[in-house]
């Protein structure tokens, strides 16, 4: 009869135990309208870069010029119209981030605060393979710096393209930023710096499946 009670009340335990077990794995890491505009974004910025080096090449402001195997548009006209209706896929999209993370708090619970100590420490930890990525919904400092930072060079990045674009017309634009040969300058480096950040980003996916995973189901 002992026996067949504590069988019974096994039984009985384990759905209860389960079901934060459950409501673990069908946790939502990343909401859908994250994930759309992640890839939205990532879209429009490979090929506003690829085409941007085109557009590069044809003025250049180093003495180099990019392969014309890793450029987009074949020609200064096909690369500018690439550019341009990748210019508004990423402004919109881009836009449409900015208000959303605001309005839901998931900057502000995301991204902060961000200390230097913390930011030290979680290099060190990642310089020496001990940063753990075992909760997914939760950035290191390294992660938030990263993120936050992309986001600010996002913005200057548009800036700086707007003041290239519309040079008369937005000629106040172009002042924030010297002049238009200035402006040209801060464009390249943002796009190198977002060529970085693109870099590290999927180091790190590669590294951590599980957050591709994330970003591409959710959970």
């Amino acid at each position: 009869m002992s026996s067949l009670t504590t069988t019974d009340d096994h039984a009985s335990r384990t759905p209860a135990q389960s079901a934060p077990e459950q409501g673990i794995q069908r946790k939502v890491i990343q909401p859908a309208w994250v994930r759309a505009m992640h890839w939205a974004n990532a879209v429009a910025m490979i090929l506003m870069i690829m085409s941007g080096w085109q557009i590069y090449n044809a003025s250049p402001l180093f003495n180099f010029r990019f392969s014309h195997s890793i450029t987009l548009g074949s020609w200064l006209g096909g690369a500018l119209l690439w550019h341009f209706a990748a210019m508004w896929l990423l402004m919109l999209n881009g836009l449409a981030y900015l208000i959303t993370g605001l309005a839901t708090g998931r900057f502000r619970n995301k991204l902060l605060p961000i200390t230097p100590n913390g930011v030290v420490f979680d290099v060190k930890a990642a310089l020496t393979f001990k940063l753990a990525h075992d909760d997914l919904s939760t950035y290191n400092s390294v992660q938030k710096l990263l993120y936050a930072g992309i986001i600010l060079v996002g913005i200057v990045i548009v800036l700086s393209g707007l003041s290239i674009w519309k040079p008369v017309q937005l000629h106040w634009l172009v002042t924030l930023f010297g002049d238009y040969a200035a402006a040209r300058y801060v464009h390249f480096v943002c796009m190198a710096l977002i060529c970085l950040f693109l870099i590290v980003h999927t180091a790190l996916a590669v590294l951590v499946p599980k957050s591709l995973r994330a970003m591409i189901i959710g959970r």
